[in-house]
């Protein structure tokens, strides 16, 4: 086991039941679950490697490959969703070749969808980190891709 994770489980008894709580603990420090430490958490809690994934995978709050350093959350609900945020998706995944729940190979972006980010009145809604663009389109994603994140949204 690595320094590094080490140092996480050391407040954990190794229990089976403190599973999930060392799970989130990882992912917390790491940004996702690496395999390695899923496999080390498995000799640690004494719960099989599959049962480990299993969990891991049953949750969507975790994740198995790192998060780029702007992560883009386009929102899905109902309000978005019928003012036009499955073509703002699209629109973001072709710019940046990559699907959602992927990220880019130089791990600058993040794409993934959320069930609603809370703005409905504003929608189609995107968030990229803490900052929410209202009213997209097409062009907006554009600019706001086009400016590496760093442009206002």
């Amino acid at each position: 086991m690595d320094t590094r994770l080490a140092e996480i489980v050391e407040p954990y008894e190794g229990s089976p039941q403190e599973l999930i709580p060392i799970l989130q603990s990882v992912q917390e420090e790491y940004g996702y679950l690496p395999e390695q430490q899923m496999m080390e958490i498995a000799r640690f809690t004494g719960v099989s490697e599959s049962k480990v994934y299993g969990v891991a995978s049953f949750y969507a709050q975790f994740r198995f490959t790192p998060v780029g350093e702007n992560r883009i959350m386009v929102c899905r609900g109902t309000a978005c969703y019928v003012r036009g945020s499955q073509q703002v998706l699209d629109e973001v995944s072709r710019m940046l070749g990559i699907g959602e729940g992927e990220t880019t190979p130089d791990k600058k972006y993040s794409l993934e969808t959320v069930a609603c980010i809370g703005c409905c009145a504003l929608a189609p809604v995107i968030a990229i980190n803490d900052k929410v663009g209202a009213k997209m389109t097409s062009k907006k994603v554009k600019d706001v891709v086009a400016g590496g994140g760093n442009h206002e949204v």
